[in-house]
């Protein structure tokens, strides 16, 4: 199958482009900065703000399957009207899509989040993913949009990154114990994300990790399983600082997972595996 992954020299693409080439498909990924390392791949620069840069891309990939791993942040061009575009070339070509969205669409009021709850973000970054799913459903009818939360792995992560210079003393800020998410694993999520392109499914699903954790709990445990001085990490309330965004977004996955191989293990369970 001929995959194309937009974001692919990211860290959650870059684990899509190289399980996609182990796998032995045909694989194009596209880059803002610079092109990744594996050699299997085609490599191609896009930029998601250029109006007819997705429409170049899939035209000469002609790809089986779209697997949007962009990250553009609060960008809305490229967050919000990017992967529009890119849903519009895939319905064009006939590709099938696989949209990566955010448990950012939610603002925590309801705690728990089933794949049939509509989104009601806070911040400008759940905006603009929640946006984006609205428009990719609009023009593509068929595309998958996959909710996730944290996604952890080594130090190419940026909450990994985040508690080694917290530890180190390199970067101000702390933890919250009030903030609560269910972190994934790359490998999970990617092998995840791979699995449901291969799958006759539509509509969103959510693709989180079974454990509920604080994001200072998640340092902690992060800490540990690097050899870390946990007790070296600062803690904090959400609550008590001026920070927008929800508090409590608990993705339930239940539904997903029972459709799908790949086990989406929880923080507690993958970091105590070293993972």
């Amino acid at each position: 199958m001929t995959v194309l992954i937009v974001g692919g020299s990211g860290f959650l693409g870059g684990e899509l482009v190289r399980r996609a080439a182990a796998a032995g498909r045909t694989t194009t990924a596209t880059f803002t900065k610079g092109p990744g390392t594996v050699a299997e791949v085609t490599w191609r620069a896009l930029d998601l703000r250029d109006p007819g840069g997705a429409e170049e891309v899939v035209a000469e990939s002609a790809p089986r399957v779209i697997v949007d791993a962009s990250s553009g942040g609060a960008d809305w061009a490229v967050t919000a009207e990017g992967p529009v575009r890119l849903a519009m070339a895939a319905a064009k070509h006939g590709s099938r899509l696989v949209h990566v969205s955010s448990d950012a669409v939610f603002s925590g009021a309801r705690v728990h989040y089933d794949e049939s709850c509509l989104p009601d973000p806070l911040t400008p970054y759940g905006a603009a993913k929640a946006a984006a799913e609205t428009g990719v459903r609009l023009v593509h009818p068929d595309a998958v949009i996959a909710r996730t939360s944290l996604i952890i792995g080594d130090r190419r992560s940026t909450h990994v990154r985040a508690v080694h210079d917290l530890v180190a003393g390199t970067r101000d800020g702390v933890l919250f114990t009030d903030d609560i998410r269910c972190p994934v694993h790359v490998a999970d999520l990617a092998a995840a994300l791979l699995e449901l392109a291969d799958l006759d499914t539509t509509g969103v699903h959510h693709l989180a990790g079974a454990d509920a954790v604080s994001r200072h709990e998640l340092g902690v445990l992060i800490a540990r399983r690097d050899g870390l001085d946990a007790a070296r990490l600062p803690a904090g309330l959400r609550a008590d600082s001026a920070l927008p965004g929800p508090l409590d977004v608990r993705l339930d996955s239940r539904a997903t997972r029972r459709g799908l191989r790949t086990r989406l293990r929880g923080a507690r369970r993958f970091l105590a595996e070293g993972a």
